[in-house]
Formats: C-alpha cells, structure tokens, sequence
C-alpha cells in the first residue's frame, strides 16, 4: 500500500488527512503575506512620514522667521504658494533677443527668457517699474557674449551670476533675490 493514511469511518467514508491540511497551510501562508505586507507598508509609512514631519517642523520654524523679518510680497500670476505659505512673487521678464558678436560675422542670436525674483527691498510693482533700466543694463553684456561663450553646461550658471550682478549694481542690494533662466536659446 501507499503511505497515505486512509481512515474510514463508521458509515464508510473515506477522509483523507492530507487535504485538511493544505487548507490550514495555504490559510497559514496567506496570513503570513499580510501579516508581512502591512508590517513593511507600515513601517515604510511611518518612517517617510517622520521625515516629512520633521522637514516640516524645520520649514515651519525657518518661515516664521522670515515672517518676522518681511512683509507679505503679493505673487504675480498664477499664484502659486512658496514654503512658508505666502504667494510667492515673481516678475516674468519677456524674453530678450539679441545679436551675439562673432568672429566670422555671420548673424548669431542668443533669446533669453527669465524671472526675477524680489528681495527684500523691493517688490513685483517696484521691479515692474524699473525693468526698463534693467534691461537697459543686460542689453551690453548679453550683445558682447559670443557663441563660444554659451557652450557647456557653466554658461547658464555664468549668465544667471552676471544678470544678477547687474541687477544689484543697476537697482541696489536686496532688490532682486535672484534671477530665474527659463530659456537660453542660441541659434
């Protein structure tokens, strides 16, 4: 005979003992798999959420100093919310098109499309009514870049740090908190 063990009972059934067993098993593995599976969603759960309550809390504590410090600056647009929560304030610059100079004389055009953003001392109106100063003071440095000037990934990073240096010289400090690229398109 087989190893199986057959019991028969009174009234001639016959029950076999390993088939209640693979339902025990496939309830026990079953079981297994959620117990694990909630365990590590809730442990994965409480461990970003700790980061971001965290990350929160220091953003909370650094934006009310700012608070303190600055007046609420109105946002331009599409009002979006910035970390502290005030509508964040940007002056969209249209997008300036310029002769590059080269050396063989052939027609080269850089576009520059790009945001400021207010500093302390100055907000989205005042920036708004001295843009024509501003881009008086850009129109020289962007005309005396050349083609070779703009290669590689610095260029952004040089032209940015040159904007906002020629902003501050043109308007004074903590007028303008930074310059935004969005395009620099050379053709």
């Amino acid at each position: 005979m087989s190893d199986d063990i057959i019991v028969e009972a009174k009234d001639g059934e016959a029950a076999a003992k390993p088939k209640g067993s693979k339902k025990k098993l496939m309830i026990i593995i079953g079981a297994a798999v959620l117990v694990l599976g909630g365990g590590g969603g809730g442990a994965a759960f409480f461990l970003m959420g700790s980061d971001k309550a965290t990350a929160k809390t220091a953003e909370g504590e650094h934006a009310d100093a700012e608070t303190e410090a600055e007046p609420e600056a109105e946002g331009e647009g599409d009002g979006e919310k910035g970390k502290d929560g005030k509508s964040a304030a940007y002056l969209d610059v249209p997008p300036l098109v310029v002769n590059l100079r080269s050396a063989d004389g052939a027609a080269r055009f850089l576009k520059v499309h790009f945001v400021l953003v207010p500093g302390k001392a100055s907000s989205v109106e005042k920036l708004q009514g001295k843009l024509p100063l501003l881009i008086d003071a850009y129109q020289p440095f962007l005309r005396e870049l050349r083609p070779e000037d703009l290669n590689g990934s610095g260029a952004v990073y040089r032209v940015k740090e040159e904007l906002l240096v020629r902003a501050t010289q043109t308007l004074g400090p903590d007028a303008v908190k930074d310059v935004l690229i969005q395009d620099l398109v050379q053709q």
